[in-house]
């Protein structure tokens, strides 16, 4: 066995997509930019997003919707005040 291949066994095992998806769970929240259609399918209730304005989503670490604001700013407060680390996706 050489020396790259001592390390590789030494690496963890990657994680499930289960364990992937519990981390960070409770702990953090990310945002995401969405255009008005993506917007309607990750939060039915919205029924007629308007155009040409951005949207920012909120999602558990699990992918899980949690809020819809038009306004960078007010999804970082909104993940601030429920106590999780905002990490932004692009």
């Amino acid at each position: 066995m050489n020396e790259h291949e001592k390390e590789e066994s030494q690496l963890p095992l990657p994680i499930s997509e289960g364990e992937l998806a519990m981390l960070g769970d409770g702990e953090v929240a990310y945002i995401k930019q969405l255009d008005p259609q993506v917007a309607q399918k990750l939060f039915p209730a919205l029924h007629h997003a308007p155009e040409g304005i951005n949207l920012f989503a909120v999602l558990g670490a699990d992918g899980t919707p949690l809020a819809l604001t038009d306004s960078w700013s007010s999804a970082v407060a909104n993940v601030m005040q429920n106590d999780l680390v905002p990490v932004s996706v692009h």
